[in-house]
C-alpha cells in the first residue's frame, strides 16, 4: 500500500525532529520533508508532493496563517493540520486557521512529565487524524468505516409517538470541523429562541472559552462556557469546558449544569455521550439532539439513550461534514430521524422547537374555550 507522504513545517528544530521520528515510526506514514519557515514549505510542496502538511501556527517571517492562506490559493484540497500551543494566542490563531481552511489541528502538550509522554499524546492525536484525512482511517468496528455499509435498524420507533411533542432542550455534539459548523449554525437561532442549548465540542481548555466568545460575538442568543450550577434558560447556549464532562441535572425550571472530571469516554472529555445521557434522563422525550461533523463514535451511545426515551435525533449529512464519523455512525445505526446538510439544520431545529410548542399551546387553548357540558 502506498505510504502517506507528510511534510512537517515548524520553526523549532527540536519539534521537527520529534514529529519526524514519531510519524516515521508508523508503517503507513512517510516524512518526505521538513521546513523551518513558511516560505521554505511553499517551495518544497511541488518538490516532495506531500499528501498532507503539519503546519506550526507561530513562526517568524511568515506565520502559519499566512502560509496556510498561500497553500489554499495553490493547493485548495491539500490536507493541512495545524500544530498549536494550548495558550490564548495559540487557540485564537487556530480558530483563524480553521476559518481559512485548515482541516484540523493538534495541540502541543502542556504540563507533561516527560518527552516520551509528550510524544505519546501527540501520537494519539495526530496519527489518526492524518490517516483519516488521507483516507486510511480505521474504526473499532472491523471492516466498517463511516460512510460505508448498509443502514441498520434499531427496533426503535422511527419517530416520537407524538410527532409534535414539545421540545424543551436542544443538545449538540461536534468534533472535527465542529467550530466552523457551529459558527454557521448558532447564529441562525433568534434572540427569543424558546429553549436552552447545551453543546459538547471536542476541544481542550482555553479553546472552548474562546469558541464561546466567538460564537457570542456573532449570535443573537447568549453563548458562554459552561459553569457548575449554570441555569438552563431559553435563549442561552452553554458549551462544555475543555477537560470537563458537562451534564444536565434536575427538571424543568430547576434544571442546571453539573461539571465533573470523571474518566474520559470514547477518549474524550468532554464527551457528548455523557451530555446526551443526562438530557435523556432529565428531559425524556422533550429533547432534540443534533450530531454534527466529527471523528469517532462519541454521540452513538448517547443517541441510543435519547431514542429509548422518545427524543428526536438530527444528524449532519456526509456531503457537508468535514468528517462523517460521529454523524455517520449514528445514521448507520438507524438512530437518526433525519439526516440534513448543515445549511438546513438551523431552520429545521427552529421549526421543530416552535412547532412543538405551538401545538401544545393550541391544544391548551382549545381545552380552555370548550363549552361546559
Amino acid at each position: 500500500m502506498k505510504l502517506i507522504r507528510v511534510l512537517v513545517v515548524d520553526d523549532a528544530v527540536v519539534v521537527r525532529r520529534m514529529l519526524s521520528t514519531l510519524l516515521a515510526s508508523d508503517p503507513a506514514l512517510e516524512v518526505v520533508g521538513t521546513a523551518a519557515t513558511g516560505r521554505i514549505a511553499l517551495a518544497k510542496i511541488p518538490q516532495v508532493n506531500p499528501d498532507l502538511i503539519t503546519l506550526d501556527v507561530e513562526m517568524p517571517e511568515m506565520d502559519g496563517l499566512q502560509t496556510l492562506a498561500a497553500i489554499r490559493k495553490s493547493y485548495p484540497h491539500l490536507p493541512v493540520i495545524m500544530f498549536s500551543t494550548q495558550t490564548e494566542r495559540g487557540a485564537a490563531a487556530t480558530f483563524d486557521a480553521l476559518a481559512l481552511g485548515a482541516n484540523d489541528y493538534v495541540t502541543k502538550p502542556a504540563n507533561v512529565g516527560s518527552v516520551v509522554e509528550a510524544m505519546e499524546r501527540i501520537r494519539e492525536q495526530l496519527i489518526p487524524k492524518i490517516k483519516l484525512l488521507c483516507g486510511r482511517s480505521s474504526t473499532s468496528q472491523p471492516g466498517l468505516r463511516p460512510g460505508t455499509g448498509p443502514v441498520r435498524t434499531t427496533g426503535l420507533s422511527p419517530a416520537n409517538g407524538d410527532k409534535e411533542a414539545r421540545i424543551d432542550i436542544v443538545a449538540i455534539g461536534a468534533s472535527t470541523g465542529g467550530p466552523n459548523a457551529l459558527a454557521e449554525l448558532i447564529p441562525t437561532f433568534p434572540a427569543n429562541f424558546p429553549v436552552p442549548v447545551v453543546i459538547v465540542q471536542h476541544m481542550p481548555p482555553v479553546f472552548t472559552r474562546l469558541l464561546a466568545e466567538r460564537l457570542m460575538s456573532r449570535s443573537a442568543v447568549t453563548v458562554a462556557e459552561g459553569v457548575n450550577g449554570g441555569q438552563l434558560v431559553p435563549g442561552r447556549v452553554w458549551i462544555a469546558p475543555g477537560d470537563y464532562h458537562m451534564a444536565v441535572v434536575g427538571k424543568g425550571v430547576g434544571a442546571k449544569l453539573n461539571l465533573h472530571q470523571r474518566p474520559p469516554e470514547n477518549s474524550c472529555r468532554p464527551s457528548a455521550d455523557v451530555l446526551f445521557r443526562s438530557v435523556a434522563e432529565s428531559h425524556g422525550p422533550h429533547v432534540l439532539v443534533v450530531v454534527l461533523t466529527g471523528m469517532g463514535q462519541d454521540t452513538l451511545r448517547g443517541c441510543e439513550a435519547i431514542r429509548h426515551v422518545g427524543g428526536y435525533v438530527l444528524a449532519q449529512d456526509e456531503s457537508t461534514s468535514v468528517v462523517w464519523g460521529m454523524p455517520g455512525f449514528v445514521t448507520r445505526a438507524g438512530l437518526a430521524h433525519r439526516v440534513l446538510p448543515l445549511g438546513q439544520m438551523g431552520p429545521e431545529i427552529l421549526r421543530r422547537v416552535q412547532k412543538g410548542r405551538a401545538s401544545v399551546m393550541s391544544r391548551a387553548t382549545e381545552q380552555r374555550v370548550q363549552p361546559c357540558p
